[in-house]
């Protein structure tokens, strides 16, 4: 019949779509530039958590997907994009800030590339000594010592072993000396242990806080460096047109002499009559306020005129100015 479809064709191209639908779930992301997706094993997470920087050859390479537990180690599993990983790659996991924070790095080495199904050994990985963890664990530990008992006991060996010889009994005596400091201190050494495990805890809660400081600390340097070009430049531009108006000077040298003896000239005539200018320019002042206020009353001229007539003439001006 027309509408009869062959099963067997059917089949074959039903199983290569599931073929391929299982070849983009696990590579989909490698393919389309979204990076390859490994696992590591470490014997511990070392505060490593998810969304941690990864690293290869120092550069940064991709990011931590996930941490958790798999039987009695660690499974780390990270994205790389744009880098080569061998299939004798070894991984670490290193401090990269002084407040803890983590990153994994990558050495990748191998002649072929690995393998994502392909699990990094434990033999090839590595974790770092964890200092805060250290010192609260040494808090923690000094605190169930009884340095009194440790006193006394160290005491009683060095008296035990008086009679040895001096090297023996020289070092015993130090060692005596040195448990009775300790016990004298102990009272100190423990305050100072709890100001320690206390600052480590204020750092691990401003942990956000002092990064945000560090990135603002590099992006105000980075403007001062922007600032420090910029004002290079601008000395720069100025040392040029210096010499620009230099050469402009020289080659105007002919045309800019008589100009500047003429005005060197003017200059010292101003400066052998400035007692006569200051004078004038004073009794201008007396005129123009005269002047001013003779023809201050709009279109009338006010003024008075003296002897315009002797006093010997009539009645007219009897007495004079």
């Amino acid at each position: 019949m027309p509408g009869t479809r062959n099963p067997v064709a059917t089949a074959v191209i039903g199983l290569l779509v599931i073929g391929l639908v299982v070849v983009l779930a696990f590579n989909g992301p490698a393919l389309f530039g979204g990076g390859t997706t490994y696992k590591a094993q470490f014997r511990e997470a070392a505060g490593l958590s998810a969304g941690d920087m990864v690293t290869v050859a120092g550069v940064e390479a991709g990011r931590v997907q996930d941490v958790e537990l798999e039987g009695d180690h660690v499974l780390v599993t990270f994205k790389v994009t744009d880098a080569w990983v061998g299939d004798r790659t070894s991984a670490s996991i290193q401090i990269r800030t002084l407040l803890g924070a983590k990153t994994l790095a990558l050495d990748p080495q191998g002649d072929d590339e690995l393998r994502p199904d392909r699990t990094i050994p434990l033999s090839r990985t590595s974790s770092p000594f964890d200092v805060v963890e250290a010192f609260d664990s040494l808090s923690g530990t000094l605190d169930q010592v009884d340095t009194g008992q440790l006193a006394q006991s160290l005491n009683t060996l060095s008296d035990t072993f008086r009679d040895t010889p001096p090297e023996i009994r020289g070092a015993l005596d130090g060692l005596s000396r040195l448990s009775t400091t300790i016990a004298s201190r102990d009272e100190e050494i423990r305050r100072l242990l709890a100001g320690t495990h206390q600052l480590a805890g204020v750092l691990a809660d401003r942990n956000d806080e002092i990064e945000k400081l560090l990135e603002d600390g590099n992006l105000l340097l980075g403007e001062l460096q922007r600032r420090r070009e910029a004002i290079s430049k601008l000395l720069d531009g100025t040392i040029a047109l210096s010499e620009q108006l230099r050469g402009l000077v020289a080659d105007n040298e002919e045309q800019l002499r008589p100009t500047l003896e003429q005005l060197d000239r003017v200059a010292a005539l101003l400066q052998r009559n400035r007692d006569s200018l200051g004078a004038g320019i004073r009794d201008l002042a007396v005129f123009v306020r005269l002047f001013a206020n003779a023809t201050g009353n709009g279109e009338w001229f006010d003024n008075y005129v003296c002897a315009l007539l002797p006093p010997s003439v009539g009645p007219i001006n009897p007495g004079g100015c």
